[in-house]
């Protein structure tokens, strides 16, 4: 017995011994790799906001080594074996991610050991390790994305033409459609032009170029009376400066002024010079970024334009720009301030919301129409419609932005009436108050969010779960792996069974129980609400005969269970949309998951680490404001400025374009 005891010691010893000599990156990283602890505990992870977040993919060994020690911060020192980087990837303490680690394995041995390695180390050591928690959390050593030009997207190139041209005909909206990169149609990786886009711009450029001098009015176009000497090199200047939101060059100006003598006739000759220009990468992409010292004055008041008004510079930006009053704090706020006053900017808020809230989905929903007669394209349209006044009515009003889960109101039109269970209003989108009751609150108790988060003939959990997750917390659930059967019990009249009980499945397959358990418990919470946000008691399923007519078809009430929680949030339990909106709004990282979003669409790329004091002051002046979202604006184009101009180094991103 005594040899055993020995032999366990020595074990023991042994293992500590590897965890010293064994580099972290080379030995307990792999494992931790291998059971995917990264997909939760990352930047954008479900479990984004713990004190546990892995170095980001292709670190160099030296700081995954770093960061190996700095768990040292979940060890406890005097019983190591109840240490949380212990007792949670092995089940042995309650985890969102479940167990990762089976007890009793080689890799459980594996992690015991470097915990008792840690818990040893000396005190000066531990205080290293803990100096990369202090770093990564400021974004110390990390570069700032600089990203040089950005394409218009379409909605930036209607914009633009209107204030350009005063056309408003929305020529983008006929071009290929966007797609949606990390929630929006803004990120930079989108941003290619394939051929058939390249054809739009052609042909878009030549419709609007032809339209703008077929009326005859130029005389806000054209700045000097054609037959005056110098006026086509006026005219390449002035409306090149708008165009390009920069001044040309010498050599841009020889260029187009000697295109614009292609046409004996002058209007002829600026209208060719007009199609021209809009068919230019300096027309078509934004200046963003540069290192140009003459034009980093107009690349601030592109960023500011854009940022707050979605669209080009105003008269008064481009001649700050000039006079190079866009470089002190105190100038970008008052700017800031300015352009957020004009109505450019509530169209701009509009459009954030329209692609983070996802409005295109409700229009390209379908519904059965056996259990959903009053759902059309006029009730989508009306729930766009409320959606849309309740943005304006956070942001435009100076009301706490975090509302948006927990307002007790919405906006009436008789359709939405109709679903909500409610008299008519006297005038469309009126202002109504909820039933307390009723348990509908803020945006997950509308009918928008309640439509585009379920299947055409019932509710979808999961997707609501998934949509809460990612568009409300800013975590990424990982996708289901290759291979996995989503199907679901199928449904029978003798055996009815709720979401919940069909879902139930997903608990039980490890393989799906992982990333179900985040997101499946949310949506059961939202259970009450149908497929298109009507109150129900209970489910009804609808069972067909395979040869019978619709009026043989058989209804069946299911009973609901709707109570749900947020796996990562303590003390979440909830069982309907106010409820819910209570608890997210209350949460930091629902908070700051706002900013976030905002910077997403913003600057047209995520966040990386270099960008998390910048997120951190934003978010602190938000909250200083009793989430004012005005403020969050503000406060954004505020700290890009500034920390932009403090930060050393820089990753550019860049796109070279010749000029056409």
């Amino acid at each position: 017995m005594r040899n055993q005891v020995g032999v366990v010691i020595f074990m023991l010893a042994s293992s500590v011994a590897v965890a010293q000599e064994a580099p972290f990156a080379e030995n307990l990283y792999v494992s931790l790799e291998k059971v995917s602890c990264r997909t939760c505990h990352s930047s954008e992870g479900v479990a984004s906001s713990t004190r546990l977040q892995f170095p980001e993919p292709g670190s160099s060994l030296e700081k995954i080594d770093s960061f190996g020690k700095s768990l040292v911060a979940l060890v406890d020192r005097n019983d190591p074996d109840k240490s949380l980087i212990f007792r949670k990837p092995t089940g042995r303490l309650a985890h969102a991610g479940g167990a990762r680690i089976k007890q009793g394995s080689p890799e459980e041995e594996q992690l015991k050991a470097y915990v008792q390695y840690l818990a040893k180390l000396p005190a000066d050591e531990v205080a290293k390790a803990l100096k990369y928690r202090e770093h990564e959390a400021a974004g110390t050593g990390y570069d700032r994305v600089k990203v040089s030009l950005q394409r218009l997207t379409h909605a930036q190139y209607n914009n633009v033409i209107r204030d350009l041209l005063g056309d408003t005909s929305k020529p983008a909206d006929q071009f290929p459609p966007e797609d949606y990169v990390s929630g929006f149609k803004t990120q930079f990786q989108a941003q290619s032009i394939s051929p058939l886009l390249m054809e739009s711009y052609s042909a878009s450029a030549e419709k609007l170029a032809r339209n703008t001098f077929r009326s005859g009015d130029t005389r806000n176009l054209i700045p000097c009376k054609a037959d005056t000497p110098g006026c086509k090199e006026k005219f390449v200047k002035e409306f090149g400066l708008k165009a390009f939101r920069r001044p040309l060059s010498e050599v841009e100006i020889k260029r187009y002024v000697g295109l614009f003598q292609h046409e004996k006739e002058f209007l002829k000759g600026a209208q060719l010079t007009v199609e021209a220009m809009l068919q230019s990468p300096n027309f078509l992409f934004r200046l963003d970024e540069t290192e140009d010292p003459a034009l980093k004055q107009w690349a601030t008041a592109n960023r500011l334009a854009f940022a707050l008004w979605h669209s080009m510079p105003d008269a008064a930006l481009l001649e700050a720009a000039r006079q190079g009053k866009l470089s002190t704090e105190e100038e970008i706020r008052k700017t800031a301030e300015r352009l957020i006053a004009d109505p450019k900017a509530k169209d701009n808020v509009d459009e954030f919301a329209s692609q983070w809230l996802r409005y295109d989905r409700v229009l390209s929903s379908s519904k059965d129409r056996r259990q959903f007669r009053n759902f059309n394209r006029e009730t989508a349209l009306a729930m766009i419609g409320e959606t849309r006044h309740f943005i304006n009515d956070l942001v435009w009003n100076d009301r706490n932005f975090m509302e948006l889960y927990t307002a007790g109101w919405g906006y009436l039109t008789t359709d939405l009436a109709s679903i909500y269970g409610l008299p008519a209003p006297a005038r469309e989108y009126e202002k109504v108050s909820f039933d307390p009751q009723s348990g509908r609150a803020g945006i997950m108790g509308q009918a928008l969010f309640l439509t585009i988060t379920a299947k055409p003939d019932d509710t979808a959990p999961t997707e609501r779960g998934l949509f809460v997750r990612e568009q409300f917390m800013c975590q990424h659930v990982a996708p289901p792996p290759p291979g996995v059967n989503a199907n679901l019990p199928p449904l029978s009249e003798g055996k009815p069974l709720s979401n919940r009980d069909r879902l139930a499945q997903h608990l039980t397959n490890p393989s799906c129980a992982g990333c179900h358990d985040l997101i499946d418990p949310i949506g059961f919470g939202l259970e009450k609400f149908d497929a298109i946000g009507q109150k129900r008691e209970k489910a009804t399923l609808l069972f067909a005969p395979m040869f019978g007519t619709p009026e043989q078809t058989k209804k069946v009430d299911v009973d609901l269970d709707t109570t749900g929680s947020i796996a990562g949030i303590p003390n979440s339990n909830f069982s309907s949309p106010k409820e819910l909106g209570e608890i997210l709004a209350k949460d930091s990282g629902c908070q700051e998951c706002v900013v976030k979003q905002f910077f997403r669409y913003t600057l047209g790329r995520m966040e990386t680490r270099a960008d998390r004091p910048m997120i951190a002051g934003v978010l602190k002046d938000f909250r200083g404001s009793q989430f004012k979202f005005k403020e969050l604006m503000i406060s954004l184009v505020v700290h890009r400025e500034v920390q932009g101009k403090k930060t050393g180094g820089t990753s550019s991103v860049a796109r070279n374009h010749q000029t056409r």
